[in-house]
């Protein structure tokens, strides 16, 4: 197994994640998990496998500046045009580079890694480089792809085969990350580090469990998944888990 960088994939990204409801989802939790910075205090934030540049530009958008990194040249070129399109590109300084080869002088106020550790063959060296970013005081964002809540939406459909062959295919799904992570896992590094959980939300708690998500209708979802994301037992059904963590 090998770090799976993306090249050659900002259109699928952009069409496959991004545009659908799934990816609007996991935004609008973003956006609810982050909006304290929303107060007009600028800040240096940096995102790492931040991808097409879409979730950080909103922060952008908001006065921060933003320090991007994304190993693959095509998705930085399209993240690039992006923030050209919504006139942000002082805001922002690139960089085509690994979060394990990132290297920095300083910290940031805010460290942004979503849905990048799951498709890393070691996501605990990375994990600790993220928490070296993080200024004392600062945040970091994390969102992760959750095993137990795939295990569980094979069992709900009655994928059984698939559950018994420990949720393994012989032949690998393009956008199917290839190194799932446990909540009990992180939750355990984070209890080894310097950092305290300041929120915990759950990403997609209802959506992935409906059998026509497209036949929904789409604010009265996305309303009801953010209402639910941060109870139990919903949150932990979360194909994806967010965690807001703050250095002390």
């Amino acid at each position: 197994m090998s770090d799976r960088l993306f090249e050659n994939d900002a259109l699928r990204f952009s069409n496959n994640i991004y545009g659908t409801l799934k990816g609007k989802i996991r935004e609008h939790v973003l956006k609810e998990d982050l909006s304290f910075l929303n107060n007009g205090k600028s800040r240096s934030i940096v995102d790492l496998g931040a991808g097409i540049g879409q979730v950080n530009s909103w922060l952008a958008q908001a006065g921060h500046n933003i320090t991007h990194v994304e190993p693959s040249l095509d998705m930085l070129s399209e993240a690039k045009s992006l923030h050209a399109k919504l006139n942000l590109t002082e805001q922002y300084e690139y960089f085509n580079d690994t979060i394990q080869s990132f290297a920095t002088e300083g910290t940031f106020d805010l460290v942004c890694c979503h849905a990048v550790l799951e498709w890393l063959e070691n996501p605990w060296l990375a994990w600790l480089k993220l928490t070296e970013l993080v200024a004392d005081g600062g945040y970091l964002s994390l969102m992760f792809y959750n095993i137990e809540a795939k295990r569980m939406a094979n069992l709900v459909y009655g994928n059984f085969d698939y559950v018994n062959a420990g949720l393994k295919v012989k032949k690998k799904v393009r956008f199917s990350p290839s190194n799932p992570l446990k909540v009990s896992e992180v939750m355990n590094w984070v209890a080894a580090s310097k950092l305290e959980i300041v929120q915990h939300s759950g990403v997609r708690v209802i959506h992935d469990y409906l059998k026509s998500p497209e036949k929904i209708d789409e604010q009265a979802l996305i309303d009801l998944e953010l209402r639910y994301r941060k109870l139990e037992p919903y949150r932990a059904l979360g194909r994806y888990q967010h965690i807001l963590l703050r250095k002390i």
